[in-house]
């Protein structure tokens, strides 16, 4: 669990200016660091024109403590400053600490196998050769019965279709060249919908 601590830097205050021109013009800056200067020479400032904050940096702790309880609350061009001390929030520990030790997936290595273990075998594939005989024998139209119905299941019979394609594929005989080819069917496409220029896509 993450502890959020908060620590005063007693170094440090933050000037909360509503005045514009202290960002802008460089003699209302120099006028506002005069009045840090004269309570410390080494002074830093930091301007934050968007946050309209101002960083002042003292060398001395006792030095800001003393602008702040003087300066504070005053009016500089007309517009109240305020000064505050200048906070540093920590969240967690200083160092980085390593991952919890539950669900380490993606670090974890693969589990090894037991002693003993061996890749099984894939199984032969089961193919019955009675059948591939009996249908290679089947001409066009005629039928091969592979289960016998009995009083509780029904038979099953495989039917051979006949070869209607005509290509050079199929055997050549007299009588097919006599009797008229059938069509093909034509496959109808789905037809678009009309479209509506009422309605907004």
């Amino acid at each position: 669990m993450h502890i959020k601590t908060t620590k005063c830097n007693r170094f440090c205050l933050v000037a909360s200016v509503t005045n514009q021109e202290v960002f802008n013009r460089p003699e209302a800056q120099a006028s506002f660091e005069g009045l840090f200067r004269s309570f410390d020479p080494e002074v830093q400032f930091q301007y934050f024109k968007s946050f309209r904050r101002v960083r002042i940096s003292f060398s001395d702790a006792l030095a800001a403590a003393e602008a702040r309880l003087r300066l504070h609350k005053t009016d500089f061009n007309g517009k109240e400053m305020r000064l505050y001390f200048a906070q540093s929030v920590h969240i967690g520990s200083p160092r980085l600490e390593p991952p919890k030790p539950d669900k380490q997936f993606l670090i974890s290595p693969p589990a090894s196998p037991p002693v003993g273990w061996e890749q099984s075998q894939d199984a032969t594939p089961v193919i019955n050769y009675d059948l591939l005989c009996a249908i290679s024998k089947l001409g066009p139209g005629e039928k091969y019965e592979l289960h016998t119905a009995t009083p509780t299941t029904p038979s099953v019979v495989v039917h051979v279709c006949d070869d209607e394609r005509g290509d050079s594929s199929a055997p050549d005989d007299s009588d097919q060249d006599d009797k008229p080819r059938q069509p093909r069917p034509k496959i109808i496409q789905t037809r678009r919908p009309d479209f509506a220029p009422g309605v907004e896509q």
